[in-house]
């Protein structure tokens, strides 16, 4: 790795830490607020669904798959922080870290919050939303070096 990549690399890895914290402080928040984060919504979600279905759209697209969905999304950051921290090397480590948060997550609320729903599917979700995560950093590190390694060569010129 250049000069310049592992500067980058190391900018990088600040950023992830100042990012990573802010993001754990929400993590926490979202998952372990005493009722569902989506209580308030819900209604307006179930309303919108059903015009969308009223005008065609499939019924697969439903309030379950916006769930699931936005689980992977919130657990993008676990996969894209934890390679960007620990090295591309380790990616699987990011993915291990998704999954075992998932699960205390999971736990905590079957054990401590009676008004929330402790789920396979969220634990699933989120380990998806951890390993694409993490694919997602890949690329961008690869990116980063190559971009890094094509910058520092010396361009032939005129003899």
């Amino acid at each position: 790795m250049s000069a310049l990549a592992r500067q980058r690399h190391a900018a990088l890895q600040r950023a992830a830490l100042w990012l990573g914290s802010l993001y754990l402080v929400a993590l926490a928040l979202i998952a372990l607020w005493p009722t569902p984060v989506d209580r308030i919504a819900n209604r307006q979600i179930v309303r919108i669904l059903i015009k969308l279905h009223d005008h065609g759209v499939p019924n697969w697209f439903s309030y379950a798959l916006i769930e699931f969905s936005a689980n992977i999304v919130l657990f993008l950051p676990v996969g894209m922080l934890g390679v960007i921290l620990l090295g591309s090397a380790r990616w699987w480590v990011a993915i291990l870290i998704g999954f075992g948060a998932s699960c205390l997550i999971e736990l905590s609320q079957l054990v401590f919050l009676p008004s929330r729903y402790a789920t396979f599917v969220d634990v699933l979700a989120n380990t998806l939303g951890a390993a694409v995560g993490a694919a997602l950093a890949l690329v961008v590190l690869s990116t980063i070096t190559a971009r890094s390694s094509t910058s520092s060569q010396p361009t032939a010129g005129p003899s």
